[in-house]
């Protein structure tokens, strides 16, 4: 409480400094201002007012950008308690500021550096609106799926029972789920694949599900992606052995945001994409580049990490998080990204560890949302602190024939649930189901059929036991 009644009074100090500003005094905070205050974000909010009526903060999950005020400054300092207090003295303000006031003297004629972003917003909110349909790009592998008695020691022997092949990266598995799944928009990849049986098997088979392959490039470089996974049969554990191959050398250049009309752009799996994970002096790494690049266009941005050991997920993958819209990660990963473990010693999960972790990405940069998930359910935590949980299916043992692809699969669910604007509950469940219906094949994707069937397994089988109060 304490920290929230500091912010109190300083909120309070704002509210009169900007209400009884005047043009000069205007001036001279612009002069000074660039002192990153969020470049005093009160200034770029105000002058959008007119457009935004509707100004709180609950209307971020609608816009590219959650709409900035007087009070926004605060907001990365905490959730819960601190937010609530920000966002009533936020609108005690509106409520006593004259509406010619908003007007006259926040405009870009009187803070002309206000200019460009204004132009950008504008051009933003009108495009967002108009834009339909996933853009995911990254890597294209062919899995090469080997059941296995167990997993073996060095030097020591391993029965593999069966074989297969099978889509894999997350750009491939999340759009292939989205086309089986039978959703209502446009779907489109982008990537580079070899010049080779395998780069063909994947455009032919992105043809076959009506899935855009023009952004795909083939080059004689390198070959095609490919990971050998090794399932154990028993307990459907998997390790990977990659190849980046062709993927490799992807860096998004040819990509032009401007020309796509889809609505969110998905990149994926940071941490294996070599010309995209390196430093970059203004984007913190390229792959910051390539989604501020999509932000500017108007595109929502959504980014996937790749589960390892190491600690490169502080250097690579929180420098890009600030030019991320929707972080969808596992445990595992945002455990690693945020610098919490939330796992206990004997394996149990750590929620409140979770919800910290959550909270961090968040204050790394994420601009809407952040959504963990684990084998027990998942949590979204949106920008105003809200959690929402969801418990995956309770699924019989003898049901699940490979992890493979159940995470992709859970990111298709909630994409599609964040491009039709479904609640966060509602996206969370289709995750979660896409998910189960993945389970059951050793394949990434060869599991998911249509939305209806995915849906129809939370009926049969039902839920895990809640992780919190409320959730199912």
């Amino acid at each position: 409480m304490f920290r929230a009644e500091i912010l109190r009074d300083l909120a309070l100090h704002f509210l009169e400094l900007f209400a009884r500003a005047d043009e000069g005094l205007l001036k001279a905070i612009e002069f000074v201002g660039n002192f990153r205050f969020r470049q005093l974000a009160a200034l770029h909010a105000f002058a959008r007012l007119v457009e935004h009526e509707d100004f709180p903060p609950a209307n971020a999950s609608r816009n590219r950008n959650p709409p900035e005020n007087a009070f926004t400054f605060v907001y990365p300092f905490g959730h819960d308690a601190e937010i609530t207090v920000a966002v009533r003295f936020e609108k005690q303000f509106l409520a006593i500021t004259p509406q010619s006031g908003r007007k006259t003297l926040f405009t870009a004629r009187n803070c002309p550096s206000l200019k460009t972003n204004l132009g950008s917003d504008a051009m933003t909110a009108k495009s967002s609106r108009t834009r339909r349909g996933i853009l995911a790009g990254g890597n294209w592998i062919i899995d090469q799926v080997k059941l296995i008695d167990v997993y073996p020691q060095p030097e020591k022997l391993a029965n593999i029972s069966a074989s297969m092949k099978g889509t894999g990266g997350g750009p491939y598995n999340v759009l292939i789920d989205l086309a089986k799944s039978g959703a209502p928009f446009p779907l489109a990849g982008a990537g580079l694949v070899g010049k080779d049986d395998y780069g063909n098997e994947i455009l032919a088979d992105c043809k076959a599900h009506k899935i855009d392959t023009s952004l795909i490039g083939k080059t004689n470089q390198a070959p095609t992606s490919y990971t050998d996974v090794m399932t154990e049969s028993a307990t459907g554990r998997r390790t990977f052995f990659h190849a980046r191959g062709a993927n490799a050398l992807w860096d998004g250049s040819g990509l032009n945001f401007k020309k796509t009309k889809a609505r969110i752009f998905h990149l994926g799996y940071l941490l294996v994409l070599d010309a995209l994970d390196v430093p970059d002096a203004e984007y913190g790494t390229r792959a910051g580049r390539l989604l501020a690049a999509a932000q500017a266009a108007g595109l929502k941005t959504c980014a996937d990490v790749v589960s390892e050991d190491g600690d490169r997920f502080t250097t690579l993958v929180a420098p890009a998080l600030k030019y991320v819209d929707y972080c969808i990660l596992n445990e595992i990963e945002a455990g690693k990204t945020a610098g919490f473990k939330v796992r206990t010693l004997d394996g149990k999960l750590d929620t409140v560890a979770l919800r910290h972790a959550a909270g961090a990405l968040l204050q790394k940069g994420v601009r809407d949302l952040v959504v963990i998930h684990f084998p027990e359910g998942a949590l979204a935590r949106n920008r105003r602190g809200e959690d929402v949980w969801q418990s995956s299916l309770k699924l019989p043992a003898k049901y699940i024939a490979g992890t493979a692809g159940a995470g992709d699969a859970f990111c298709a669910g909630v994409l599609w649930g964040l491009h039709e604007k479904w609640d966060l509950k509602r996206s969370l469940l289709t995750g979660v189901c896409l998910a189960a219906a993945s389970l059951s094949h050793p394949t990434c994707t060869a599991g998911v059929k249509s939305l209806s069937h995915s849906l129809a397994l939370a009926r049969k089988f039902g839920f895990q036991t809640g992780l919190e109060k409320g959730d199912s």
